[in-house]
């Protein structure tokens, strides 16, 4: 497949990498800032982004930009009707209007909060948890999240994800606090906390707690690899999907939709 990228840094040179990998072909590498790019357009500008897209020929799109810059990319992207997968979070406040446009356009989009396979084995291990939990009433239960100091968002989408698997499996939860308390937490509400220092590349943790005992759940990143991979390989279940028409275009599809039965 050709293969444009929207987003050149860490993380688009580990897909570049990882799509040759895979025997993809990366036609395009399109940045606001990186020297390397192979397009590099001023910051905002979705017609530039598109163009690049465009005329690179590419049969798919992954884009891993900046909470800034993804709306501009997403309303650019979504008209040329081409596979888009969006790794970028920070957005899906705007999913309604994201869903609207690709419905009147004819685009496809396939998002998740995180790529990674273990990540999403992770948001189905916290959900049956939560499920058990809810049945005892002594115990509570927080979320934690912590990340490279580059990171612009905060909390993570994955965490975000995290706190709605906890919600789904325990109903005494239905209030997201990402703020500090200052006073008590009530017990409908969950916190999500974060914290950004050095170069973490992610670690995520779910607490379920007691007077008696503290369980608490893990998953830690060690690089930006499974992250990388599952993108890939998002993007080419979507491009096959699409093709054979077990997906249809003009919609937003999620990690279940592109993975059937895995998660």
């Amino acid at each position: 497949m050709k293969i444009a990228l929207v987003g050149y840094g860490k993380m688009g040179h580990m897909l570049e990498a990882t799509a040759k990998q895979f025997g993809h072909e990366v036609v395009a590498t399109v940045d606001a800032i990186a020297p390397d790019a192979s397009v590099n357009v001023a910051a905002g500008d979705g017609d530039a982004v598109a163009r690049a897209v465009s005329e690179s020929g590419a049969e798919g799109v992954i884009e891993f930009s900046h909470p800034t810059a993804v709306m501009g990319n997403i309303k650019a992207l979504l008209p040329l009707s081409v596979p888009l997968v969006v790794g970028t979070t920070g957005w899906t406040d705007r999913e309604k209007e994201v869903a609207e446009l690709a419905a009147s356009v004819g685009g496809t989009l396939m998002h998740s909060a995180n790529f990674s396979i273990g990540v999403n084995v992770f948001y189905k291990i916290v959900e049956e948890a939560a499920k058990l939990v809810s049945n005892f009433s002594e115990y509570d239960a927080a979320v934690w999240e912590m990340h490279h100091n580059q990171k612009a968002d905060s909390p993570s989408g994955t965490a975000l994800e995290i706190a709605r698997r906890v919600m789904r499996g325990d109903s005494r939860k239905t209030e997201m606090v990402t703020d500090a308390f200052h006073a008590k937490p009530a017990p409908n509400q969950l916190h999500v906390s974060s914290t950004r220092c050095g170069s973490v590349p992610g670690t995520h943790k779910v607490f379920f707690d007691c007077l008696a005992d503290t369980i608490e759940l893990t998953h830690t990143a060690r690089s930006r690899q499974g992250f990388a991979s599952g993108a890939v390989h998002a993007l080419e279940n979507l491009k096959q999907y699409l093709d054979d028409g077990r997906l249809k275009p003009g919609r937003l599809y999620g990690m279940d939709d592109v993975f059937p039965g895995l998660f």
